[in-house]
């Protein structure tokens, strides 16, 4: 792999966008089940707060020291103000636009004996008028950043990324795209997307091999107009698809506690890397062992500078 050094990272400038959210634990001892219904009875002892979704990947970005902005629409509730509270705490620049009428996402998980019980969901999708925010906020900051991760959570706050992407590419900026949906024609032009393996078969269709999985990504890799496709596979490592063919590296995971957002891990990590001067092929192996260490983790975590080059 090709070295790293602390400055190299912390010169890196990346802006993230997309659907922001809080992730909240409830943590809680289970000593019988409920007489209303056979559920557990969870007692919680411990809550947590961490930043979820397009938020936690600006998160991973920060850990490895880069210099990261975050730009989204929220609500104006309590959940909103305490994700701005979090991610100013980061070092993280946040650019909210707020939309009165908007519910900030929050996925509330309960946690017992070491295991998910349930999880709830809050969430409804912003107004036009916050999303004609966004756009031209991006337009005024994106000179600023050597690298763009659109970060797409299903969630509305990316309905205008078309715009968005012609316009980074124009500025000769680096577009990394996590996606979402069974339709990417809306990331048309792209630097890198970064599917897990479900994903890419709800646009490309399940695969028989690995000959007819390289055909099917390269046909959509050409179709997209994008300069490379990074499949991760989970237990099975990443494989990486651009106009020079393909490379795979193989998971490096020593034990999977967690895989709640890895896919975040690994395109900050790329994004950071990129905005750094590496090539992608060079970056992926930095990618993947990032990958690697948060899934060793719990909850949605991210990984330093020493853990990734020790």
């Amino acid at each position: 792999m090709k070295s790293l050094s602390k400055e190299q990272i912390k010169a890196a400038k990346v802006l993230v966008v997309g659907d922001v959210m809080l992730d909240r634990y409830w943590y809680g001892s289970v000593d019988r089940i409920s007489p209303e219904a056979p559920v557990p009875v969870v007692r919680i002892t411990k809550e947590e707060d961490r930043l979820g979704g397009s938020a936690n990947v600006a998160f991973n970005g920060v850990s490895l020291g880069a210099q990261i902005s975050l730009l989204s629409v929220v609500g104006d509730d309590e959940t909103s103000h305490k994700l701005e509270n979090l991610v100013g705490a980061t070092g993280i620049r946040p650019y909210f636009g707020r939309d009165p009428l908007l519910k900030t996402t929050m996925k509330l998980r309960v946690i017992g004996r070491q295991q998910q019980l349930v999880r709830v969901d809050f969430e409804n999708n912003p107004q036009h008028e916050t999303l004609a925010y966004q756009t031209q906020k991006f337009a005024e900051i994106l000179g600023e950043h050597s690298a763009v991760i659109f970060s797409d959570y299903g969630k509305g706050g990316l309905a205008r990324i078309g715009q968005m992407i012609e316009l980074a590419v124009e500025h000769g900026k680096p577009v990394l795209i996590d996606p979402k949906g069974s339709d990417y024609s809306r990331y048309k032009g792209a630097t890198v997307i970064t599917p897990n393996k479900n994903e890419l078969m709800q646009v490309v269709g399940e695969w028989s091999s690995e000959a007819d999985l390289k055909a099917r990504a390269q046909r959509l890799r050409t179709e997209l107009n994008l300069d490379t496709l990074l499949l991760t596979r989970s237990e099975e490592g990443m494989s990486l698809f651009d106009a020079k063919g393909e490379v795979h590296v193989g998971a490096q995971a020593l034990e999977v506690f967690d895989v709640t957002g890895a896919g975040d891990t690994v395109i900050a990590t790329l994004a950071v890397l990129m905005a750094s001067g590496l090539a992608v092929r060079d970056a992926l192996p930095w990618a993947n062992k990032a990958g690697g260490i948060v899934v060793g983790k719990f909850g949605t975590a991210s990984v330093s500078f020493e853990e990734l080059v020790s």
